[in-house]
């Protein structure tokens, strides 16, 4: 029986996310996804009177061929690759898959081989195109998420097809305040931030282009955080995963960083070039439905009274200078229930345990 939230998902994705226009040409970007999703979204393409173009991955091949990656051979992959997103006007991926540690075992050399080479598709698919990516409910996310396999489905739907339009008032409020803001504050259990966002212009991301949404993101100036930061929500990078993360900053860099057992692993993500060691976005996550990690990024960032530091490439939108191939987005809620936080904007108390003080931001509170 066909699943009618699948096609609403396709509306909400083809004619709000990514506004697709009569003759625009957009890339289906299909990873280890049932074929419903992807004919949904076809359909709905043409329906708006555009060009619909599909690409099949599957995570076992895409590992396959990580582990044996060559130089020469990226750079041909990436060159078709590129060709191909330039002459796209969107892009929409939907990334599946059953484990998320299936590409753990790829050697780091060659992983960071072909982030190398994939970072100019990357690149263009970010600032030249309409995108949207989202991940695609799995038996293994409910079970990250400790979850029945049909209470997590119901929660899916019910995150990503959120009004997030209704959302945008509030959200622009943040970003007005975060605009004028020069120094920020960040406070709570092992975390003592201090760091400018002065003259660095900060984004809402309201359902346009990550699907969970729900979060305004700036960067600090790059040389200006101080202190230092513990990470109470699980992430995963490269296949590897990750608890309790803690960083120490002087002048902006990552001088001191700890994982317990995945201590080593940290610091060579961290060694990958100059920027790993450096902070690229500072973003507070506000979605209503999304209260706990299952360490999966798209999801934790948006969690309800969390922020994100995140080490590595800044977003041309909100650009702080920092360049690396790492972006690696680390979490903190800061809800009571998660032992609560505060967040200070040029002395002023702005949240508190993970609840926005101001009215004009009362939305964001769900």
């Amino acid at each position: 029986m066909h699943d009618a939230r699948i096609d609403a998902l396709a509306r909400q994705l083809v004619r709000y996310s990514t506004s697709l226009k009569k003759g625009e040409k957009v890339l289906i970007d299909l990873h280890d996804v049932p074929e419903s999703i992807g004919l949904a979204l076809i359909r709905e393409v043409r329906a708006k009177g555009g060009l619909p173009f599909i690409k099949l991955h599957q995570g076992r091949l895409t590992r396959e061929m990580m582990r044996g990656a060559e130089d020469g051979q990226y750079e041909i992959i990436a060159r078709h690759l590129l060709a191909e997103m330039k002459d796209m006007d969107a892009y929409i991926a939907i990334r599946g898959g059953n484990n998320i540690a299936e590409n753990s075992d790829v050697p780091a050399d060659r992983m960071r081989l072909a982030m190398k080479h994939m970072r100019p598709v990357l690149d263009h698919r970010v600032k030249k195109t309409k995108w949207c990516v989202l991940r695609w409910p799995s038996s293994s996310m409910a079970q990250q998420a400790g979850m029945s396999t049909e209470a997590f489905e119901k929660f899916y739907f019910d995150v990503c097809l959120l009004d997030y339009k209704a959302l945008v008032p509030s959200m622009n409020a943040l970003k007005k305040l975060m605009d004028k803001t020069e120094r920020v504050e960040v406070t709570g259990p092992g975390t003592d931030l201090r760091f400018s966002i002065k003259s660095i212009n900060s984004i809402v991301c309201g359902g346009n282009y990550n699907i969970p949404d729900g979060e305004v993101f700036t960067a600090p100036v790059r040389n200006s955080v101080e202190g230092h930061i513990s990470y109470n929500a699980p992430t995963i990078y490269q296949g590897i995963p990750f608890d309790s993360i803690r960083l120490e900053f002087s002048q902006g860099k990552i001088v001191k960083a700890e994982a317990g057992s995945n201590t080593a692993a940290l610091n060579k993500i961290l060694d990958s070039d100059e920027g790993a060691r450096y902070i690229g976005e500072f973003a507070l996550g506000f979605h209503p439905t999304i209260r706990e990690p299952m360490r999966d990024i798209l999801f934790d960032e948006k969690i309800a009274g969390s922020f994100h530091f995140t080490p590595g490439q800044a977003y041309d939108e909100a650009d702080n200078g920092n360049r690396s191939q790492v972006h690696w987005d680390m979490v903190n809620i800061q809800r009571k229930d998660w032992g609560g936080g505060e967040i200070w904007f040029d002395g002023k108390l702005i949240r508190k345990d993970g609840i926005f003080l101001a009215k004009a931001l009362e939305k964001l509170n769900g």
